[in-house]
């Protein structure tokens, strides 16, 4: 018996190709559920903000369901969560096009949907990644899956639209709910060896979760989380109303979302290369800067087509370029044991800026009649995160000693 000898570890090329696709299809689902804003609301009488709230709570349900989703997988591995994740993504996707009442429509688009992308998505997926990838190629191989994903939110966007216009927007989720259930055969790629789950630390669930919010970079990471969530979730959700409300069609905004996934791919793959380049910090700090004043230019220049699909390619190389460095520096910092988990609680202040991002644009735009003021707290917050990250320290922790095996 040899105790010094390496964990059993996936192949790379499995892990990457299995993690994008599963990715792929997660957030490329969600990626166009703005798509349904109008034809929903419109065919149930409902006000934008019923719609907007089932949404916010999805993105509030997927952040509290990612810490315990990556637990799961930390100790028990990956598969069983995407797995089961798979399953309930199917099941909600029925169930939102049954929805006729605005409590059912928020437990199936928001409770059910928001707990199966915490088993589908970036927390159980990068703590493969960082198991499975040797460190030095850790950022790379995130950027990779990233791109990967994002490219495929790019593919989804113009077939939900496709769906909703040939059968329907209740047979069209009908229709992703069956692509969904594809998650559980994908998951069978990222089957880790049991000795992989078991590496690092000898360190409990407890003593990892007190160290991390003792540690102020951990929690600076998630302040600049919480001002991604709350960006990126309001223009993805609102983004084709606010275009409709200024005279565009319905193909403008199909356009503009699906170049913000094109370009994503370019964003997400620079990041995770410029990540084991630079300090990753500064990264994350230059991403939050540019995306104030992508946002400022958009509002000040005369709203038109080229307009809105500039402002979504740049928006786009910024969308989930903070993905890559933001779960790098948390397993930088604290090492791959308690990754899913730790990466998942980070991700819970993404969600939780995600869940005030989309609520505020409905609930705001009922009371103002414009997205005005939400565009104007959007610019404001990425200037604070740009400040955020500039303290973070991204080196391994000190340990003085082992902190209680679980």
């Amino acid at each position: 018996m040899n105790p010094a000898a390496p964990a059993p570890r996936l192949s790379m090329t499995q892990v990457l190709i299995c993690g994008a696709l599963i990715v792929t299809l997660s957030m490329g689902i969600r990626h166009g559920f703005g798509l349904w804003l109008q034809p929903i609301t419109s065919d149930r009488g409902w006000t934008r903000e019923t719609f907007a709230f089932a949404l916010a709570v999805q993105n509030l349900a997927w952040g509290l369901a990612g810490p315990v989703a990556g637990m799961l997988a930390d100790r028990f591995g990956a598969f069983r969560v995407l797995l089961g994740g798979g399953i309930l993504y199917g099941v909600g996707l029925v169930m939102m096009g049954l929805a006729t009442s605005g409590l059912a429509f928020t437990g199936s688009a928001g409770l059910l949907i928001g707990m199966a992308q915490a088993g589908t998505t970036y927390a159980v997926i990068y703590g493969v990644i960082a198991r499975q990838v040797d460190p030095s190629r850790r950022s790379w191989a995130m950027g990779v899956a990233a791109a990967a994903g994002s490219f495929g939110q790019f593919l989804m966007l113009p077939v939900e639209n496709w769906l909703i216009g040939s059968f329907g927007w209740q047979n069209a989720l009908f229709v992703l709910g069956c692509l969904a259930l594809a998650i559980g055969p994908l998951a069978l790629g990222l089957r880790e060896p049991k000795a992989a789950a078991s590496t690092g630390p000898q360190q409990s669930v407890t003593a990892a979760l007190k160290e991390a919010f003792a540690y102020p970079s951990f929690r600076w990471l998630m302040a600049g989380y919480f001002v991604c969530g709350f960006q990126v979730v309001f223009i993805g959700v609102h983004l084709p109303s606010y275009l409709k409300d200024n005279g565009l069609g319905t193909e403008v905004a199909t356009m503009a979302l699906a170049l913000i996934g094109l370009f994503n791919v370019a964003g997400t793959f620079a990041a995770g290369v410029l990540g084991d380049r630079i300090a990753k910090k500064h990264l994350l700090s230059s991403i939050y800067i540019a995306r104030a004043a992508v946002i400022a230019i958009f509002l000040a220049v005369p709203i038109s087509p080229w307009s809105v699909y500039v402002f979504s390619a740049v928006m786009g190389l910024l969308w989930l370029s903070t993905v890559p460095p933001t779960n790098a520096i948390v397993a930088q910092i604290f090492g791959v044991r308690y990754m899913g988990m730790l990466g998942g609680i980070v991700f819970l202040a993404h969600q939780i800026g995600s869940f005030l991002g989309v609520w505020l644009g409905g609930l705001l735009y009922d009371r103002t009649g414009s997205y005005d003021v939400v565009w104007l707290i959007a610019i404001a917050l990425g200037v604070a995160a740009a400040l955020a990250n500039l303290p973070v320290r991204e080196s391994a922790i000190a340990r003085a000693e082992p902190q209680g095996a679980d």
